[in-house]
Order: structure tokens, then C-alpha cells, then sequence
């Protein structure tokens, strides 16, 4: 049945979204990925264009991705044991590199027990409608990840809170001001917080989720997404928790960013992770990662937990030092900090695309974040520093900068 009212109504939209420079618009493919030569890092061919692009907008922190033992564990664990899982964990589709994956994201998190998702937003979502009762009342960090409040949004608990990004003071007024009226409190917070790259300080969250903690029945719990933390910051890429000194009650993380690989999960006690096989719907009803991409995984996380994995993280912390300075001293407003997101604030939506266009004409790959995915008044390029980069393909990102008349 033709629906061509229904088509022009979310045409309309679209262009709306567009005109408004909220829009998203078409996405740039990736043809072709050219290896590091002659000091510069690894290049981007797009689709339709012969321009090779310096990536300064990947997950990718580590690089791993290109790692070739980690493409040798996929390729040998697909050959053994095909290209997909065939079904959901629970019937027949768990594999040997699922549990070895699993338990060696516990022992990298120093947990009883990990469980794997097909994605970190699965993982955070499957977690929250979970653990969050009608008789739970939840607290959110203001600048949460889109999956964190829809998670919450679907969760119905007894009732929600947001207090303002990262303040301590308001947790701590409302947890106080709930004592008594639920059995059990949560609070979640993003480890990283993925469009300006500062951190939640996880040692004074557990400070005041202690000080509340006996007035709930089921405890105060920590939920933290560090899924933009872990593997990309910490001496030894612990992330949050080992910059902060804190530490999660359940910690959330992805396989799909410094790990290189796809998917996501959870960390924290066997009752936790027992528990989550058994009611979160989204590793139940959903299909796990392939039995290759848990290969990958695995060696992902034994890379980053050996002396080539402290290597690359000080190299890292060394690129995104430069970056972040080189921002500064060339005019730009930027948020300093340790992790190697480092978002140039340019505070306007026309100016934010006119930039973004002068980076691309220019051979570099670079997102804007516009309204609503960051508040009106942020809008920004969110540049992230990997360890692919050189300091020669640094110091040419920063010249572009510099020619850029808005």
C-alpha cells in the first residue's frame, strides 16, 4: 500500500533537521583504509573522492582495530567457527570465545564475573531495566549518554532525579531527601562523558552513595558507563576507576572503541552477572557478537594488559597533550583534561559546520555536535586523539585550524 502522505510528512522532517543545521545528513563511507608511511599515521579514502583524510573522529583510541594479531584472532576463530552465532546465548549460541572473553574482562576489572552484550547501549539498557524496580529510585547525571536516559525513561521506577553534571552537593541532598521511600537506589553516571571527554570522580560518588547507603533496604549502587574510559586513559587503561581511584558497583563497558572490535559488557559480582543472564532482555531475546569478534576482543584486552598495551597508552597521553596545548595556543577554547577526547568549543551551529566543512575540504575527518545532542550553547568539534596519530599528522590538523577565517 503506497504511503505517500506518510513519506512526505517524514521528508518534511528531515529537511527541517537539515535547514536547521541539526541534521546529520549523509554519511561519509570509508573506501579504503591506507597504512602509516613516512611518519604520518594511517590514511582515509572516502567513497567518490581520490583525497586521502587524517580521522580524528574514531572510538578507536588504541588503534586496534588495524592490529593484525587481532585480525589474525577473528579470521581464525570465524574459519573455526563460522561468520555468525546462529542464536541467542540461552538456545545454542554461546561459544568457547564468549566465556574466555568473559573471563578475562573479569580478571582485567579485577570482578567475580563479566557478562557480554551485542552492543554497549544494549549493555547499559538490558542493565538498568533490570536492576531498577518500581520500588527504585534513581539518580542521573545530567549529561548522561542518550542510552543511559532512555534506560532509565523504560525503566519506570518509583522515581528519577537528575542532578546537575557532576555535582556531589545535589547527589547528596537527594539521596538524603529519598532515604525511607524505596528499597533500593541507583545512581548512573557516565565513566567519560563522551561529548566533552571530562569524568565523573567515581571516589567522591562512592563517598556519598556510602553515607546514604544503610537508609536503603537493597543498598545505594553505582552504575558507571565507561564505555569512552576503559582502554583509553589510566596508566594501565583501567579508565575511570583507576583515575579516580573509584570504583563501580556495576561497570558497564564496549568492546567497540579502544578495543577495537564490536559489542559490549558488564562486570561485577557472580550474583550480578547471574542475575543479568537471567533477565536482561536484550542479551536473552538479542544475538550475542560473533564467535570471531569474541576472539578479536579477547586479544584486544591481553594487548592493552602487557607492555605493548602501557606503550600505546603513553604514547596517547603524549599525542593528546600536544593537541590539546596546540588547540590553545592557536586561539581555540577547548576542555582540558586526560582523555583523548578533546572537543574544540566553538559555541554556534553555523560556525560549528563551516569549520567542520574547512577541516574536510582540507583532508581531515572531524564531527560537529550540534543541538540536541549537546545543549544549545556547546556546540562543538569533538576531535579524538588515537594512537595511530603522529605528532606530524597533529601539528597538520592545528595548521588548517589556524588558516580557518569564520
Amino acid at each position: 500500500m503506497p504511503h505517500a502522505r506518510l513519506d512526505a510528512a517524514l521528508s518534511a522532517e528531515v529537511a527541517a533537521l537539515l535547514e536547521s543545521g541539526t541534521g546529520k545528513g549523509e554519511e561519509a563511507v570509508i573506501a579504503a583504509v591506507i597504512p602509516p608511511r613516512s611518519g604520518l599515521g594511517p590514511r582515509y579514502r572516502i567513497a567518490g573522492s581520490d583525497q586521502q583524510f587524517v580521522r580524528m573522529n574514531s572510538n578507536s583510541y588504541l588503534g586496534l582495530s588495524l592490529h593484525p594479531t587481532v585480525i589474525a584472532a577473528e579470521e581464525t576463530a570465524t574459519r573455526q567457527f563460522g561468520a555468525g552465532p546462529g542464536a541467542v546465548r540461552f538456545i545454542s549460541g554461546t561459544y568457547q570465545t564468549h566465556l574466555d572473553l568473559e573471563q578475562r574482562l573479569a580478571g582485567f576489572h579485577e570482578r567475580e564475573a563479566a557478562i557480554v552484550y551485542s552492543s554497549a547501549y544494549a549493555a547499559v539498557l538490558s542493565t538498568l531495566t533490570s536492576l531498577i524496580t518500581p520500588e527504585t529510585v534513581v539518580f542521573s547525571d545530567e549529561l548522561n549518554h542518550n542510552c543511559i536516559i532512555n534506560g532509565v525513561r523504560m525503566s519506570r521506577p518509583e522515581s528519577r532525579g537528575v542532578y546537575p553534571h557532576l555535582d556531589m552537593d545535589a547527589l547528596d541532598r537527594a539521596l538524603g531527601e529519598s532515604a525511607g521511600s524505596a528499597k533500593r537506589a541507583v545512581v548512573i553516571t557516565d565513566g567519560v562523558f563522551s561529548m566533552r571527554g571530562d569524568f565523573a570522580d567515581l571516589s567522591a560518588i562512592n563517598e556519598v552513595a556510602s553515607r546514604h547507603d544503610a537508609s536503603y533496604p537493597e543498598n545505594v549502587v553505582v552504575v558507571v558507563d565507561d564505555s569512552h574510559g576503559v582502554g583509553a586513559y589510566g596508566t594501565t587503561g583501567r579508565g575511570t576507576e583507576e583515575e579516580t581511584k573509584g570504583e563501580a558497583d556495576v561497570l558497564v563497558g564496549t568492546l567497540g572503541k579502544a578495543f577495537g572490535v564490536n559489542g559490549g559488557y558488564v562486570t561485577g559480582t557472580d550474583s550480578l552477572v547471574s542475575f543479568l543472564r537471567e533477565k536482561s532482555l536484550m542479551y536473552i531475546y538479542s544475538n550475542p557478537i560473533t564467535a570471531g569478534e569474541a576472539a578479536a576482543a579477547e586479544i584486544s584486552v591481553s594487548i592493552l594488559d602487557s607492555p605493548e598495551g602501557v606503550e600505546m597508552l603513553t604514547h596517547l597521553r603524549e599525542m593528546t597533550t600536544s593537541f590539546e596545548s596546540g588547540l590553545v595556543e592557536v586561539g581555540y577554547e577547548t576542555i582540558p583534561g586526560p582523555h583523548p577526547i578533546v572537543p574544540l568549543m566553538v559555541r554556534d551551529t553555523e560556525q560549528t559546520a563551516a569549520l567542520v566543512g574547512h577541516l574536510f575540504d582540507n583532508g581531515i575527518l572531524a564531527t560537529g555536535l550540534n543541538f540536541p545532542v549537546v545543549p544549545k550553547g556547546n556546540e562543538e568539534i569533538r576531535f579524538q586523539v588515537n594512537v595511530g596519530h603522529t605528532q606530524a599528522d597533529l601539528d597538520y590538523v592545528l595548521s588548517v585550524l589556524s588558516d580557518f577565517e569564520g
